[in-house]
């Protein structure tokens, strides 16, 4: 009993032992626990003093802060920049044509070689002049050519419809005795050389008394000189006559018209910058009782295509395809008429024969196949490919073919050209026949 009383007793002495002991842990825990996080605060606050206190060191005014933006936006263009220059030929498109600086250079040691060692002077111009024409000629494409400069202001005229000049067109031509005449072929409408009674025929003899030898030093003169009006001297009859000319701004006459029988008629002679606009004067000059259309495209070798679209886009209803083009990558393009029908004809008939080319075909099918009109005469040329050109420093041209055009209904007519619905092959004939049509 004793023994067991004394184990009970050291049990209970053992257990608050233990009581205390963990009680003790317990006291010490807590407060060290607390130091632990007090001292935490306590280190904090000096802490953010020292940061402040280092911030406050390093206050920008507005100035440098706009200085050191400007300083890092410069560094990082340059340094792009040279990234970018670099790498070019990676960042370049896949299909960018590289330098063929090898041949280039091979070209110029020609070029110095003839120009520096040969036995006799040479024009350096007409020498590049002659290369360019080579390139040209190497292609093998009977419209991808150079077009020297008197040509190029000739053709560059032509087409655009309007010059500073007295109205006329000139031809030089050779006798038996070697000897020179130039006669005016052409006196345009409303025009200073009309008005003064130039006629077609004219021998022009003499300008301001200078002796007239070549049509282009005539040109030339007239055209760029420094005064405002010109003596002209010409021959009529074996008449000798003399009269003075104003030179004014003159726009080419490219259409001439007429009414047949209550059918109008329209002859293009080119498609120029300014063939649209005297189209449109003359259509509205044709009273109501014209109720039939006749465009005569005959020895109409062509001119701007965009010309040939503006002249369909007036007879076709909008959204119908005016022409498409085809380009090396076989892309096709469809130009579709954009504007209403100036004035709706009960019929249109179109005249065409071995000398429409080009223009004058993508006028004929796009009215053949998006307004029904009927195709009147022989085949035409078969020109249907399309240029672009370039006017060298030189004041020459080259122009070289850059796709392929197609009818509204996709129809190709290269080499092949345009068979006419109704065929006439007596060229007294054709008008008469296209006038029949047309009723």
């Amino acid at each position: 009993m004793k023994d067991k009383d004394k184990l009970k007793e050291e049990k209970e002495t053992k257990e608050k032992v233990v009581s205390k002991k963990t009680k003790t842990v317990k006291k010490v825990t807590k407060p060290e626990d607390k130091k632990i996080i007090e001292t935490k605060k306590e280190d904090k606050t000096p802490k953010k003093k020292k940061l402040n206190e280092e911030f406050k060191t390093v206050n920008f005014n507005l100035l440098e802060v706009i200085v050191i933006i400007l300083i890092t936006g410069i560094t990082v263009c340059i340094a792009s920049g040279l990234i970018v220059y670099n790498n070019y030929d990676k960042l370049a498109l896949p299909n960018k044509v590289e330098s063929p600086s090898d041949e280039l250079n091979e070209f110029v040691e020609n070029y110095n070689n003839i120009v520096n060692n040969y036995v006799e002077e040479v024009d350096k111009q007409k020498l590049l002049d002659s290369a360019i024409k080579g390139m040209y000629d190497f292609l093998g494409d009977e419209y991808s050519v150079y077009v020297d400069k008197e040509e190029t202001d000739t053709l560059e005229e032509r087409l655009l419809g309007e010059y500073t000049g007295i109205g006329i067109e000139i031809t030089t031509y050779y006798l038996e005795d070697d000897s020179t005449q130039t006669v005016i072929t052409r006196v345009f409408s409303d025009t200073p050389a009309m008005k003064a009674g130039l006629k077609e025929g004219d021998i022009l003899t003499h300008i301001d008394g200078v002796e007239v030898t070549d049509s282009s030093a005539i040109s030339e003169t007239i055209k760029n000189g420094s005064k405002d009006s010109y003596e002209i001297t010409y021959i009529r009859d074996n008449q000798e006559n003399k009269t003075t000319i104003k030179r004014e701004h003159v726009i080419i006459d490219s259409i001439t018209s007429d009414v047949y029988d209550n059918v109008g008629y329209i002859k293009i002679e080119t498609f120029s910058l300014t063939t649209k606009d005297q189209i449109l004067k003359q259509l509205d000059k044709f009273d109501e009782n014209v109720k039939s259309l006749i465009i005569d495209v005959r020895d109409n070798t062509g001119g701007y295509l965009n010309s040939a679209y503006e002249i369909s886009d007036l007879f076709i209803e909008k959204g119908k395809v005016i022409y498409q083009l085809r380009d090396r990558e076989n892309k096709i393009t469809k130009y579709k008429a954009l504007s209403s029908i100036h004035r709706k004809f009960d019929k249109i008939t179109v005249i065409i024969n071995e000398n429409s080319a080009s223009a004058s075909e993508v006028l004929a099918l796009a009215l053949k196949e998006s307004a029904n009109a009927k195709l009147v005469g022989v085949k035409s040329f078969g020109k249907g490919t399309v240029q672009e050109k370039d006017v060298l420093s030189s004041g020459a041209m080259v122009k070289y073919t850059s796709s392929y055009w197609l009818s509204p209904n996709g129809n190709s007519i290269n080499k092949e050209g345009i068979t006419p619905d109704i065929e006439e092959t007596d060229v007294e004939k054709q008008l008469q026949k296209a006038i029949e049509v047309s009723k």
